[in-house]
């Protein structure tokens, strides 16, 4: 586990509501965007798989570690506020922003996520600046099938109704949180494997067990849509229960 990768203690962690020294240095912003159709949308609980397995690929993608060429850059948000922005695209649209350098990552149910590596929040590119963030409304067609509890599982809180973009954000965040707690080991077995995983709603019950479980869990900086200090995710991997 490189110094960069160790999470944060509480009073600074990336996530936390109130101001931290993570405040400090020039912020960025890691880009997702997910491609929408408007007569093919993908569904909502692929999407959100999507886009969890996106920030894990490029978080441990060679061009991110050591003198990679997209290392500074990860190394620079990773000091800040661990954010994430969520846009979509069509089209011409789509296409152009996967020529831009990135990861597209698909989803089981065939859901487009690409990621991007971090940018400053005033330093978008002009194919990703005019992509719209609101309105990504996503549904499953069928209930989801169960989470495989014997894998990695990020729990949602039942209690929060968030936009599919916010909630892809936040899955994302939980993933990189898990990421961060495991060893080397056990990132390089998640990472061979193909980084399975499952998102879910946690019923009220087992939510209110799993924040208090030492899991790690996504509590919400509140910029957007939801209350500063919400918990949103709480992340469920084999290896982190104790």
């Amino acid at each position: 586990m490189t110094s960069d990768d160790i999470p944060a203690p509480a009073s600074e962690s990336p996530f936390h509501d109130g101001p931290t020294d993570r405040d400090q240095p020039r912020q960025f912003v890691l880009p997702l965007v997910l491609h929408l159709e408007k007569t093919d949308p993908p569904a909502r609980t692929d999407a959100l798989r999507s886009a969890a397995r996106a920030v894990l690929t490029i978080l441990s993608d060679e061009r991110s570690l050591d003198d990679g060429e997209w290392s500074g850059a990860m190394r620079d948000w990773q000091d800040a506020r661990i954010r994430k922005v969520v846009r979509r695209a069509r089209g011409a649209e789509w296409r152009k922003a996967a020529a831009l350098d990135g990861i597209t990552v698909t989803g089981e149910d065939g859901a487009e996520v690409r990621v991007f590596p971090p940018i400053p929040l005033d330093g978008w590119p002009k194919e990703l600046a005019k992509l719209q963030v609101s309105g990504t409304d996503l549904e499953d067609p069928e209930p989801p099938a169960a989470p495989d509890l014997s894998g990695p599982v990020l729990w949602l809180n039942p209690e929060l109704d968030m936009s599919a973009g916010k909630t892809m954000a936040q899955a994302g965040h939980a993933a990189q949180l898990a990421w961060w707690e495991l060893s080397d080991t056990e990132r390089k077995a998640w990472r061979e494997a193909g980084f399975p995983l499952c998102v879910a709603t946690a019923g009220a019950e087992r939510w209110r067990e799993l924040t208090v479980s030492g899991l790690p869990v996504v509590r919400d900086a509140g910029f957007t849509e939801i209350a500063p200090g919400s918990c949103t995710v709480v992340a469920d991997h084999p290896a982190l229960r104790r």
